[in-house]
């Protein structure tokens, strides 16, 4: 399998919006180094983020919204968050 920036965008989206853990965002980047190959054109950014996706687990190498907003930028996406105010219950 070929790992290309938007799948990379998508897994990392994915996690923003909580729909992955930071567990499971760890090891499709494992796996990802250990099985997949990654699109030519943007290789060693792609490499970069995945390997450092795959230490999310790490409490010293955490990933941070920083993280996530500068990776997104890396990989050739803009990051725009919504605030809405919750509804009274």
């Amino acid at each position: 399998m070929i790992i290309t920036r938007r799948n990379v965008a998508e897994k990392l989206t994915d996690y923003l919006y909580r729909h992955i853990t930071s567990e499971e965002m760890t090891e499709w980047a494992e796996s990802a180094m250990m099985e997949a190959d990654f699109e030519n054109l943007h290789f060693e950014v792609i490499r970069d983020i995945v390997a450092r996706m795959g230490l999310a687990d790490v409490r010293a190498f955490g990933i941070t919204w920083e993280d996530c907003e500068d990776f997104l930028s890396r990989l050739g996406y803009r990051v725009s968050i919504t605030v809405l105010e919750a509804e009274a219950a």
